[in-house]
C-alpha cells in the first residue's frame, strides 16, 4: 500500500568485497584524469595569453603587427563629383616560419615555380633563416594564394593586409602619388596628407575633375609626341577660388606599380619643377605697372632699337622697329617695352609686387612636390630688367598659374589648392590689383589671341585670352644652347566673364628643320591649350557665343588713340 511499509521487507544482497587490483586502476584513472585536466587548462591559457596579451620577450614583428595592420587603413580619395580615384583592396601576404620547413631548396623550388616573381636563391636563403617569421612575397592575388595553398609546405603561411590601388592608373599619379609596400604615402596627395588619411574613414575629396584631367592630358601627350618633347606640364584652375580642376606633369607613372616606377617618371613639373617663364612674365610687368597709376594704357615706348646692358643685347624676337604703346608691347611680347615699363616704375615695386601674388614664395597647395622659386641674389638693375619678360628668375607653373588668375578675375589672389571647397569654406583672397587694372588685362590677354602671339589658342565660341612664353632653357647654369627650349602658353576664358584659367608647356619640343621656325609657345603650345579649352568648355558649362556679336565686341574694344602712319585709329581687343 502507499504510505505504508511492506510487511515483509526486502532484504539487502550484500555487495562482494573490490579486488585490490580493481580499486588500484580506478585510482590510476583519477589521477590520470585530472593531470590531462591541469594540462589542457595550461594550454588554454597560453593560448589565450599569446592571442590577447602581448610579453615583453615577444619578436618585435609579433608585437607591431596589429599595430601595422590599422596603420594600413587608408581613407579612400575621390575626385570633386565622388569618382573613385585610390581605395584599398585586402590582399594575403605570404610568410613561412623557417623552423617549420622540412625542405627549404624542396620549397624554394616549388614556390619559385608557381610565384614567377621570385628569386629561387633568396626565397631559399630566407627559409634556412634562423628566425621565427620572414616575407616571402606580400601581396598575393587570389589565384596565387590558390597556388601556393595547393603545394601543401608545412610552415607557410597567410596574413591579412590592405593594398592601395589606384583606379585610373597613370591619369592623375603625380597628384595622388603613391604609397609603399606597407601603404605608407611615399610622394603626392598620399604624402602630404598621410596623417589626414589615416584620421579620417570619410573619403578624402579633391577638387580635381578626372574628366577635364583626362582630356588635358591627352592633348599634352599629343604635343609632347608630335614635337618630340622630353615632357611636359598643364594646369586648369577655377579662377574664383583657386581650386585645381586639373594637374598634368609627363612622363607620370603608374601608382599601382610603385616597385616599376623610374626616377625621371616622379618629377613633378607642374609644381616641383622651376623655370623661366619667358613672355607669359609679361602679364604680371605690365598689371604692376598700370596697378601703380605711373602708367597709362596710352603709354608708348621706343622700341626702336635693342638694350644694351654690360656685356647684354635686350632685343625683341617680333622686332617692329618703331615707338609702340602699351596694348602693342603686349601684342607683339617686346622686351624691350616691358624693360622700360619695369626702368619707370622700380626695381622696389617689382619686387614688392612680385611677393604680393605669391611668386617669391614656395607655392602652398596640398602636395609634397614643391618647387621653391630660384631668385637673383642681389635684385640689381640688370636682374629687374630681365625679370620683366621672364628670364633670371624660375618659378613652378603653379605659381605661374595662381598669379594669372588673379590677373583676370577681377584683382583677387586666391592660394591654389587640391581640395574641394565648400562654398562656406571658401577664402575670400586678398586683393593684389584694382578690377580697372584686370579689366585691361583681360582685354589685353584677349588681344594676343585675336591679333598676336598667340593667335592658334582661338577656340570659336569661347573667348579666349592668353600669353605665350618661349625660353631658353638652362643648362649648367647657362644658356648653352640655343636650339633648347620651353614652350608654353597660358590662356582664361571666357573673357569677357573669366572663369577658368588653362596652361600648356612642353619641355624641349622639336619642330621640322626650316629656315626661321622656331619651336615657340605660339606654334607648340597655344594650339594645346585651344583644343584644351573647346574639349572642356561645354562639361564645365559654358555656352559658346558669337564672338562677333556686336555687345560683346564693344565689351572687349577700348578707347585707345594709337599713332600709325600719321593716323589714328581705335585698337580692337
Amino acid at each position: 500500500m502507499i504510505g505504508r511499509q511492506p510487511l515483509f521487507p526486502r532484504k539487502r544482497r550484500r555487495e562482494p568485497p573490490v579486488p585490490p587490483n580493481v580499486e588500484t586502476g580506478r585510482s590510476r584513472l583519477l589521477i590520470t584524469a585530472a593531470i590531462f585536466s591541469v594540462a589542457f587548462i595550461a594550454v588554454t591559457g597560453r593560448l589565450i595569453g599569446m592571442t590577447m596579451f602581448v610579453e615583453k620577450n615577444q619578436s618585435q614583428y609579433s608585437r607591431s603587427f596589429k599595430q601595422v595592420v590599422l596603420e594600413t587603413s587608408r581613407a579612400d580619395i575621390v575626385d570633386r563629383y565622388g569618382n573613385l580615384l585610390a581605395t584599398n583592396l585586402r590582399t594575403a601576404s605570404l610568410y613561412a616560419d623557417p623552423r617549420l620547413i622540412v625542405d627549404a631548396r624542396d620549397a624554394a623550388n616549388k614556390l619559385a615555380r608557381v610565384l614567377p616573381n621570385l628569386d629561387q636563391r633568396s626565397v631559399y636563403q630566407k627559409l634556412t633563416q634562423k628566425r621565427s617569421f620572414t616575407w616571402i612575397q606580400r601581396h598575393l592575388t587570389p589565384r596565387q594564394k590558390f597556388e601556393v595553398n595547393k603545394l601543401g609546405i608545412p610552415g607557410l603561411d597567410f596574413r591579412e593586409e590592405k593594398r592601395r590601388v589606384y583606379p585610373d592608373a597613370t591619369l592623375a599619379s603625380h597628384v595622388l602619388g603613391h604609397t609603399n609596400t606597407d601603404n605608407k604615402g611615399l610622394a603626392g596627395i598620399e604624402r602630404y596628407m598621410e596623417a589626414s588619411l589615416h584620421k579620417h574613414k570619410k573619403p578624402l575629396q579633391l577638387s580635381i575633375d578626372i574628366r577635364l584631367q583626362h582630356i588635358l592630358r591627352s592633348e599634352l601627350f599629343s604635343a609632347m609626341r608630335k614635337f618630340r618633347g622630353i615632357g611636359a606640364a598643364g594646369i586648369i584652375m577655377n579662377i574664383r577660388n583657386g581650386e585645381v580642376l586639373g594637374s598634368v606633369s609627363l612622363p607620370d607613372f603608374d601608382p599601382n606599380l610603385p616597385n616599376n616606377i623610374e626616377a625621371a617618371s616622379l618629377f613633378n613639373r607642374a609644381t616641383l619643377g622651376v623655370y623661366e617663364m619667358g613672355s607669359t612674365f609679361k602679364i604680371f610687368t605690365t598689371a604692376m605697372a598700370l596697378d601703380t597709376g605711373k602708367i597709362s594704357i596710352k603709354k608708348q615706348y621706343d622700341a626702336t632699337n635693342p638694350i644694351r646692358i654690360s656685356r647684354f643685347t635686350i632685343r625683341d624676337y617680333h622686332a617692329q622697329r618703331r615707338w609702340l604703346s602699351i596694348p602693342e608691347i603686349f601684342m607683339y611680347s617686346s622686351n624691350i617695352g616691358s624693360v622700360k615699363m619695369v626702368l619707370d616704375v622700380g626695381i622696389a615695386t617689382q619686387r614688392s609686387f612680385l611677393k604680393k601674388i605669391g611668386i617669391l614664395h614656395p607655392s602652398p597647395v596640398e602636395i609634397s612636390e614643391i618647387g621653391k622659386p630660384l631668385l637673383p641674389a642681389r635684385w640689381k638693375e640688370i636682374n629687374a630688367m630681365t625679370i620683366s619678360f621672364g628670364h633670371g628668375l624660375s618659378i613652378s607653373p603653379m605659381q605661374l598659374v595662381s598669379g594669372v588668375a588673379a590677373m583676370v578675375n577681377g584683382g583677387i589672389y586666391h592660394p591654389p589648392t587640391f581640395l574641394k571647397k565648400e562654398p562656406k569654406n571658401i577664402n575670400k583672397g586678398r586683393r593684389v590689383i584694382s578690377e580697372k587694372t584686370s579689366t585691361l588685362i583681360r582685354r589685353l590677354l584677349r588681344l594676343v589671341v585675336t591679333d598676336g602671339t598667340g593667335q592658334r589658342a582661338a577656340a570659336e565660341g569661347y573667348v579666349v585670352g592668353g600669353k605665350t612664353g618661349t625660353t631658353e632653357k638652362i643648362i649648367g647654369q647657362k644658356y648653352n644652347n640655343k636650339k633648347i627650349h620651353i614652350s608654353s602658353f597660358i590662356g582664361a576664358f571666357p573673357m569677357n566673364e573669366p572663369q577658368y584659367v588653362v596652361f600648356g608647356m612642353i619641355e624641349e619640343p622639336n619642330v621640322e628643320k626650316k629656315k626661321n621656325v622656331r619651336a615657340t609657345g605660339g606654334r607648340v603650345a597655344a594650339p594645346v591649350v585651344g583644343k584644351v579649352i573647346k574639349r572642356i568648355a561645354p562639361l564645365l558649362g559654358i555656352i559658346a557665343v558669337d564672338e562677333h556679336e556686336t555687345t560683346l565686341e564693344r565689351q572687349l574694344t577700348i578707347d585707345l588713340t594709337v599713332q600709325k602712319k600719321g593716323k589714328r585709329h581705335l585698337a580692337s581687343f
